[in-house]
């Protein structure tokens, strides 16, 4: 995804994990919303870019970042995570709303 190619090229370029999250989040959760079965799906989409470009950094460039940045990167997961099945839950409670229950 592009979202997630974007948010591990921040991550290497800003180097905030917090931002690097709110970029995984954001588009973890109109995923979320788009298509609310199987969120964890838009999970593994959007936040594997995250590690694989700190990886990719890691290997090919001259300025390397810390292997625990690398191990970090993972915990791009989480929000990720909240994203995607808040999106869906939303989606949920928009679509009973609209259904009259």
């Amino acid at each position: 995804m592009i979202a997630g190619a974007f948010a591990g090229w921040v991550g290497i370029r800003v180097g905030d994990l917090l931002f690097t999250a709110l970029l995984v989040l954001a588009p973890c959760m109109l995923l979320g919303v788009l298509g609310p079965k199987k969120p964890w799906r838009w999970v593994v989409l959007v936040g594997i870019f995250v590690p694989i470009a700190e990886l990719c950094a890691y290997v090919a460039m001259t300025q390397k970042p810390y292997r625990s940045q690398i191990y970090e990167s993972f915990l791009a997961f989480l929000p990720g995570i909240a994203g995607a099945y808040g999106g869906s839950l939303m989606r949920g409670v928009i679509d009973n709303l609209r259904a009259g229950k």
